[in-house]
């Protein structure tokens, strides 16, 4: 890691959204400065988290408010939660993050009994796959739905989402 985020006060992510049903648990690498100010997942205006979704499940849900996009996402069998659980960065990019602390995710899947799979949002999640695939579970790794990931079309990034959200019925 560089030294970008070494003035930065230390940040603290979101809970997690699941529910009862969550069969597929995505994970991103941690909130970015939208998303932390506004207290919502993927609230950058141009991440394609939700258009994606959108698309996979033919539900705008951009014309939804934030609660009702989680009620979506619940229902559907997927959850949402970041691999760090609090860092210290200067920006929103993957590569200034420091300092950085892993969620708890052995806890939060062993409460989560209909629980068959994990997917990364992107490179920096990927890079917990070691500890995701101590999971005992399948675990995927999904192209990333930030604006920098712009070597991915958006047909592109659909097609590997909805390739992996058919196996756990959520497309």
């Amino acid at each position: 890691m560089n030294g970008a985020g070494r003035g930065a006060d230390r940040l603290t992510g979101l809970a997690p959204v699941v529910g009862p049903h969550t069969r597929l648990l995505l994970l991103g690498s941690f909130p970015s400065v939208a998303s932390l100010a506004a207290q919502q997942y993927y609230a950058h205006p141009r991440n394609q988290f939700w258009p994606i979704l959108s698309e996979l499940w033919g539900l705008d849900l951009r014309a939804l408010t934030y609660e009702e996009r989680l009620q979506q996402v619940r229902e559907r069998g997927l959850g949402i939660w970041d691999i760090y659980a609090r860092c210290r960065r200067e920006g929103s990019l993957d590569s200034a993050i420091e300092d950085a602390e892993l969620n708890d995710l052995p806890g939060l899947c062993r409460r989560l009994p209909a629980l068959q799979a994990v997917a990364h949002n992107g490179g920096e999640s990927a890079r917990a796959m070691r500890i995701t695939r101590a999971l005992g579970l399948p675990v995927h790794r999904l192209p990333s739905t930030s604006p920098a990931n712009a070597s991915w079309s958006f047909t592109r990034k659909c097609a590997a989402w909805r390739e992996v959200f058919l196996l756990y019925h959520l497309a």
